[in-house]
């Protein structure tokens, strides 16, 4: 699965597990949310995304950690105060450590955007 090498080939081994946990959580309470690569070109590589009716959360690698992008971030409630960004409707929630994932936050985001792309 192209995703699978994504993860080998361009995730720290120190943050796989953190995109391991996110992609259990989306199969075991999000299965109809899609997950696909998009992107590509011969200078970047492309990323995973979830798709309800929309790409409604991009999964992004960095140096210190997974970033998750949420398309319509910026009308989200963010009781958390995880949230960041400058975009005009993005936002991202970083994570750096595998103690810091917490399945609780992502759903809370991710029934959001699901919410937002009905």
């Amino acid at each position: 699965m192209e995703i699978d090498k994504f993860i080998k080939e361009r995730i720290k081994s120190e943050y796989q597990q953190i995109y391991q946990q996110f992609r259990v959580l989306i199969s075991k309470e999000f299965p109809f949310l899609k997950e696909e690569m998009r992107g590509g070109t011969e200078k970047y590589y492309g990323i995973p995304v979830y798709r309800y009716h929309k790409i409604i959360i991009s999964v992004s690698p960095t140096q210190k950690g997974i970033t998750f992008a949420f398309s319509e971030g910026k009308k989200f409630e963010d009781k958390y105060a995880l949230l960041e960004g400058k975009g005009n409707k993005s936002l991202n929630l970083r994570i750096s450590a595998t103690e810091d994932y917490s399945a609780e936050i992502l759903r809370y985001y991710i029934e959001q955007a699901i919410n937002l792309d009905k």
